[in-house]
This record gives C-alpha cells, sequence and structure tokens, in this order.
C-alpha cells in the first residue's frame, strides 16, 4: 500500500462529490460509513461501498469522511494514518485511521 499523508480543510470537501451537471465514468454507491472514536484526536472510519474502480475510490470516500467527520466535531483538519482495503463480490471495504486536529 502507498504511503498517503491527506490534509483537509472545509475547501477539500468540494472534491468529495462531482460538480453539478458533472457526468462520471462510473457510478459508485456510499454504503455505510462507520465512526469510531479511538481517542481525543483519533478516529477510525469502517466504510462499503459499491460500483469503485479500485482501491483508491474507496480511500477517496475515506478522506471525504474524514473531512466531514473532522469539520462536524469543530475541527479544521484530518490527517490520513493508514487504510485497510479490500473487495469482496464487487463490494470494496475501508477500515481507515485519521487523526483531528484544529490547526495544522
Amino acid at each position: 500500500m502507498a504511503l498517503r499523508v491527506a490534509l483537509m480543510t472545509m475547501a477539500g470537501l468540494a472534491a468529495c462529490s462531482p460538480a453539478p451537471g458533472t457526468r462520471t465514468s462510473y457510478d459508485p454507491v456510499y454504503e455505510e460509513v462507520e465512526t469510531r472514536l479511538l481517542d481525543e484526536d483519533l478516529v477510525q472510519f469502517q466504510l462499503a461501498m459499491n460500483g469503485a474502480r479500485g482501491p483508491s475510490d474507496i480511500e477517496e470516500f475515506a478522506d471525504c469522511a474524514a473531512a466531514q467527520y473532522a469539520l462536524i466535531r469543530g475541527y479544521g483538519f484530518a490527517r490520513h494514518l493508514r487504510t485497510n482495503t479490500k473487495e469482496e463480490g464487487g463490494v470494496w471495504r475501508a477500515d481507515a485511521v485519521y487523526t483531528i486536529s484544529p490547526s495544522l
């Protein structure tokens, strides 16, 4: 798995969905997001989606979930720590962990 570092701000949420009127070459179905607060600033996400083209799609879904969670909790940033992905029967699943913080 490639090492990724994701720092997301409110502006970064714009990348979480296509622009209105934009056609995409695939049709993802975002199934579920389960959030677990592991520590005050450490969050785990369990995600599932159909229609992903590969692991990068579910990893981007995790990034968006982390960014949204950070904003809901009043924080400005989420930093990616790790994501494990797997695919079974066309359903992609991810187990992702992020730290959240009010500042960079």
